[in-house]
């Protein structure tokens, strides 16, 4: 027995209907990265730290999700009590672009030290390019002699950015601070 031909275009409705409906939840996936995407992006950028990289990673992904942004820079900072944090980096995105940014902030706390970093950033709920540029407070704690690798969270406004970092220096302690990105360099960490 054959189906009619009215029988036939409700099938084909409903599949496309479904179809629809579907569409958004396929094309934001394609917003977020993987963790063997971020992985291996971030082999490139740290060579062969990859191991400690690989976890970190699956450690955040685990914790926050897949992000929708991630930044690859480099930074500097130190403290002796009150610290100081500069960087900059090239923030990807999926759908809205790459885009150059900077960062910089202030901190206080039990923290003592200098420290030279490659950073990784995670970026989660990033609605647009333009959200990055505003302050991400949170509590960081480093441990370093003479190499490190570390992961924090910071958070505004519904974004969450993630720094991992590996560097070089001797830094050692816990300090409350923020981090204000800009789309220009500058010295003022206000």
């Amino acid at each position: 027995m054959r189906p009619s031909t009215q029988s036939r275009r409700d099938i084909v409705r409903a599949l496309g209907a479904l179809l629809l409906t579907a569409a958004p939840a396929f094309a934001q996936d394609r917003s977020v990265y993987s963790d063997n995407e971020l992985v291996e992006n971030g082999h490139k950028f740290f060579g062969g730290l990859s191991r400690g990289l690989a976890e970190a990673i699956q450690s955040a992904t685990k914790r926050w999700g897949k992000p929708n942004a991630y930044i690859l820079g480099q930074e500097a900072g130190g403290a002796f009590v009150g610290g100081l944090r500069y960087g900059e980096g090239t923030m990807y995105t999926r759908n809205a672009g790459d885009q150059r940014v900077f960062w910089q902030g202030p901190s206080i706390g039990f923290d003592a030290g200098a420290d030279g970093d490659r950073t990784m950033m995670l970026v989660y709920g990033l609605p647009s390019l333009d959200a990055i540029f505003q302050r991400f407070g949170g509590i960081d704690g480093s441990a370093y002699l003479v190499g490190g690798f570390g992961i924090t969270a910071l958070g505004a406004n519904g974004v969450t950015v993630v720094p991992i970092r590996t560097g070089v220096g001797a830094r050692l302690g816990v300090n409350l601070g923020y981090l204000k990105f800009t789309p220009n360099s500058t010295w003022n960490p206000f």
